[in-house]
């Protein structure tokens, strides 16, 4: 993952020293774990209160909180992959690129969905409850899925019509470039990139004006709207610098071309994990209601009593955990 887009021979060129190696995935690994850590506690409160269930807003956020799971532990162990193992087989490699290649698509589509939702919620609130429906957005996670399926599929399609079987057995430092050799493969991904952030910031942009000239009034929950609305825009961008970051490798590579492995590790970190960090700050702990309920999961979590021997199992919580 840390690794130019030109060939393998320049991975090579750029090899870290054994303790450089080390600090930076011991930092990928504690920065994916502490990821994980919070977001499974936002998936648990999310399971344990049915009031969720019904609601298109944290429909979506669990699915962006899921999705950045899998993205984030995909990530990171290619990441260490490239460090310990160096080289793995052309099958493999394709697996991972390609679960990685889905939940990274992913995570912008599912941003611009959400800020649709608070689009409808702000300037639409009679017909909020008509057109936000529970099945409706599950509809709209399947067309984000199938939206990537289409994107990336076709990659694995001409790969498989192009190479021969044995290439698929050979061991590769596994990007998706030596995944994906075909040179066409690399122009259909720069225009399929375009066509996503040209598609996904007319949505923020769009939302966030409409709501800006329907929320006049002083209501908190209008300033709060086009405050998430801002948030949205913010987190977009830095989803969306996935779409520009072959071109900045190659930028990096002319403009630090001593340091250059450390610039893409920086690289790495904003473009990969620091969205993925932001994600359960902006969509969950600010939210109230998902505040409230998160806070009481944590107290219950908190206040069960431990096991011990001859108790006859675990004690209940001091609280109630469920509605």
């Amino acid at each position: 993952m840390s690794a130019p887009d030109a060939n393998v021979s320049v991975v090579v060129e750029y090899r870290d020293s054994l303790s450089k190696a080390v600090t930076k995935n011991v930092i990928v690994v504690v920065l994916s774990i502490s990821i994980n850590y919070v977001n499974v506690g936002l998936v648990q409160t999310f399971h344990r209160h049915q009031v969720f269930y019904s609601n298109p807003r944290y429909i979506l956020f669990f699915h962006l909180v899921v999705n950045d799971m899998i993205q984030v532990t995909l990530t990171v162990l290619l990441f260490v992959i490239s460090y310990v193992l160096y080289k793995i087989e052309v099958s493999v490699c394709c697996v991972f690129i390609l679960l990685a290649l889905f939940t990274t698509e992913n995570t912008p589509l599912n941003l611009a969905a959400m800020a649709l939702e608070c689009y409808v919620a702000v300037c639409r609130p009679l017909r909020h409850a008509q057109i936000c429906t529970v099945r409706r957005t599950l509809l709209l996670i399947a067309l984000i899925w199938t939206t990537s399926c289409v994107s990336i599929l076709p990659d694995l399609l001409v790969t498989l019509a192009t190479q021969p079987l044995g290439f698929f057995r050979s061991r590769v430092f596994c990007l998706r470039e030596t995944a994906f050799p075909n040179p066409h493969i690399i122009r259909k991904r720069d225009v399929t990139y375009i066509a996503y952030l040209l598609a996904v910031w007319l949505v923020i942009f769009y939302t966030y004006f409409r709501i800006l000239f329907t929320a006049t009034s002083a209501s908190g929950d209008s300033r709060k709207a086009r405050r998430t609305i801002v948030l949205h825009g913010v987190q977009v961008l830095l989803c969306m610098a996935t779409y520009a970051e072959p071109l900045l490798k190659q930028a990096l590579q002319l403009w630090f071309p001593r340091s250059y492995s450390d610039s893409l590790f920086a690289c790495y970190i904003i473009v990969q994990i620091l969205p993925r960090s932001i994600s359960p700050i902006i969509y969950g702990v600010r939210d109230q209601t998902f505040r409230r309920y998160l806070r009481r999961n944590l107290l219950c979590r908190a206040q069960r009593a431990p096991e011990r021997p001859g108790d006859g199992g675990p004690k209940p919580a001091a609280c109630f955990c469920l509605d």
